[in-house]
């Protein structure tokens, strides 16, 4: 089965791409879920059911291709509602780890939420009874089985922006959630708009927050040609946040979500137990803890809220549709990957 590389430069058969969306799937795990099964006739009828219905409507009378059209959007629409419901009742045993940036009414960028869009967020998530847990939890129930509470979910804001203290910090704390801040470490005490050492000692001291690795410079990791590089940046910078703030990281994230075997080696060597991409899914026991999944809540327009209930809550479907797109895209069809529908 293909292994998937890196977040920037996926490696794809382009010979089917039907064939790399269903070695996608959770079927490897020798539990095919239902909504896998549902996902893969959603894409079976769209690219080839609607695209054949379209090549032959000069073949049949325009009454008939009507109907065949018609056919084809229906069984989509049930197919698609059914999945919806699926993904809406459970989890399937897959854990979320919501990925955040920029929190401040200043930036109105791809990776900024407004103070009150990510309030409201928060409110739904405490109102609906998830329970946040940190890195260190999550790698207990991926590695040896743990238990965690009833629907939980690991928030995660990645490079260490000082709205993360003004805005989020109390944010969390006025709905009793946690999360985890992966910094870069030499941005602290030296760019204004990143936190410093002491913000960050504070937050940790907080229990509310965790501190956790992003890397010295940000730099893509699998971009680097030497291992004292690598070990640089990935290691260093772990040893850097242990000293300032006298705790162990065990969790890295990787800057632009790039990895390649060599990273995760030196990563799993220097005593990390869990390293995150930028890939959208959830994460299941017995996944590789050196390449997570997570829900990116950026890299749009729009910050909805209908956008974040949507990704949230269908993660395990719309994750296969972002696989398919994403393939289509380095096939070099630009055309049917817009079609494909992915909040």
């Amino acid at each position: 089965m293909p292994r998937r590389q890196t977040h920037q430069g996926l490696k794809f058969p382009t010979e089917n791409i039907l064939t790399h969306t269903l070695c996608s799937f959770r079927l490897d795990r020798g539990k095919p879920l239902l909504y896998d099964r549902i996902s893969e006739a959603f894409v079976f009828y769209f690219f080839f059911g609607f695209r054949r219905t379209l090549q032959h409507k000069d073949v049949f009378p325009m009454h008939i291709a009507k109907k065949k059209i018609l056919a084809v959007i229906f069984t989509l629409f049930a197919l698609f509602l059914a999945a919806a419901y699926l993904c809406s009742t459970s989890f399937q045993g897959g854990v979320p780890v919501l990925n955040y940036h920029q929190i401040n009414d200043r930036d109105h960028n791809a990776l900024t939420l407004s103070t009150a869009e990510f309030d409201a967020q928060m409110n739904y998530l405490a109102s609906n009874g998830y329970h946040a847990i940190t890195t260190k939890e999550l790698a207990d129930h991926l590695e040896n089985g743990a238990a965690l509470p009833e629907k939980p979910i690991l928030l995660t804001f990645d490079d260490g922006y000082i709205d993360n203290y003004e805005n989020a910090y109390p944010i969390l704390q006025k709905y009793g959630l946690k999360g985890s801040i992966f910094i870069i470490t030499d941005y602290l005490n030296v760019y204004p708009n990143y936190l410093t050492w002491e913000i960050a000692q504070e937050m940790q001291n907080s229990g509310i927050i965790d501190i956790e690795c992003h890397t010295m410079t940000h730099v893509p990791l699998s971009e680097l040609d030497s291992a004292e590089d690598l070990q640089h940046e990935a290691v260093d910078s772990k040893q850097a946040i242990e000293t300032h703030l006298q705790k162990e990281v065990t969790s890295i994230a990787y800057p632009c979500g790039a990895y390649n075997d060599e990273v995760q080696r030196i990563v799993q060597e220097a005593g990390y137990r869990t390293a995150f991409t930028v890939n959208y899914g959830l994460d299941y026991p017995g996944d590789d803890r050196y390449a997570l999944n997570r829900i990116p809540i950026f890299g749009s327009g729009s910050h909805s809220f209908l956008r974040f209930k949507l990704r949230l809550i269908f993660t395990p479907f719309f994750s296969r549709l972002q696989s398919m797109r994403t393939a289509l895209l380095h096939d070099g069809r630009d055309t049917c990957a817009r079609l494909i529908p992915v909040p």
